[in-house]
Parts: C-alpha cells; structure tokens; sequence
C-alpha cells in the first residue's frame, strides 16, 4: 500500500463507499466493507473516519459536488433562468440518474436510514439542506448572470424543483422507462418555469 496525502485517502475511502453503499445499501455497509472495498487497513479507515456518520457526512458532500458540476457542463449562465433548468436538469438526469439508479436508490435509503436512526435534523437535514441549496444558488446565478428577475424567491425555487426531480427520481428507480421519464420531466420543467416566470429585469424598470 503506497503513501497518500490525507486528502487523497479520504477521497479514496469516499469513492469505496460510495460503491459499496450503492451495492449493498445503507444499513448493510459497515467500515469494514468500505475498508476492504478500498484496500486498506480497517485502522486505517478509523483514523480518517472514526465513525459511519463522519463517513456518510462525506459521501453527502462527494455526492453533492458531482451532481453541482453535472448540472453546469456547458451551462451558460447568462443565457438565463430557463435555459440553465432545461440544460442543468436534464443533463443531470442522464448522467447522474438512467446511468446511475444504485447511486439514486443509495441517497433515498441514505434519507430513511438517517430519519430513522437520528429523527428528523441532523444527517437527512444536511442532505436536503445541500440539494435545496444547489438548487437555490444555481437559480439565482443564472438569473443574475442575465439580469433576470423570478416571480418567486429562489429558496422556493429550489424548493419546488428538488421536490419534482426527487419525486420522478423517485418513480424512474421503481420503474424504469426512458420515454416516460423524459416527458414527465420535461413537464415537471414547463410548470417550474411558469411558476418562476424569469423576465428581463430591464423590461420591469421601464414597465415601472
């Protein structure tokens, strides 16, 4: 086992739980399946993660990074509110979601296990706290990159758009149907956009 920064291990064992997690399930991995799914010393795990919380805290921010660049690959952001949902959304969808279902099932099980094992806060709250706001701050990025205003604030947005994409998500791992999907969700994107009716925020300042 060759040396590696403390930065690099902790993203190997990241990596290996993220694998074993989306094998196996959140109530089946333990530290030492992660350990042996990376190639290390289960001592070796504990000294940078001492428990599975500390763990599962850091597939939540692993997680969360990769679906943030997902949504902004050839994004540009000043072309406004709509076209970065159109475009963030659905090239989230193929990478992260038809070619990932273990990855998606993981993260709802990663939920239920923290609601269960801890109540409502805590490991499931950080979790939607992240998505919420990646959401939220996506929105509003692009609505200042092109100088748009929402008829409604952006924390809603994200809001409303994490529960749609969650809840068809949510449907697609139970039954897997590509064209289905794409219609319902561009559906889900039509009524998202209605409801935050982005316009030039130059176009109100005349009207005013």
């Amino acid at each position: 086992m060759g040396y590696l920064k403390a930065a690099d291990r902790e993203q190997q064992i990241v990596e290996a739980a993220i694998r074993v997690l989306s094998d196996v399930g959140v109530p089946g991995t333990t530290l030492r399946a992660v350990a042996a799914e990376a190639g290390i010393p289960l001592g070796t795990l504990h000294y940078a993660f001492p428990s599975k919380d500390k763990l599962l805290r850091a597939v939540i921010g692993v997680v969360t990074d990769e679906i943030a660049t997902t949504l902004r690959q050839g994004l540009v952001l000043d072309r406004g509110v709509e076209h970065a949902l159109r475009h963030g959304v659905l090239n989230f969808w193929n990478t992260l979601v038809e070619s990932e279902i273990g990855l998606q099932i993981m993260q709802y099980e990663l939920t239920t296990y923290a609601l269960r094992s801890e109540g409502p806060g805590g490991l499931a709250s950080l979790q939607y706290e992240r998505y919420t706001s990646l959401v939220t701050e996506f929105c509003e990025q692009a609505a200042k990159a092109a100088e748009e205003r929402c008829a409604i604030g952006f924390d809603s947005l994200g809001r409303v758009t994490l529960a749609l994409i969650d809840g068809l998500i949510l449907q697609y791992v139970v039954r897997p149907d590509h064209d289905r999907a794409l219609r319902d969700l561009n559906h889900a994107l039509d009524m998202v956009i209605a409801l935050a009716d982005p316009r030039p925020v130059a176009s109100e300042r005349r009207r005013a």
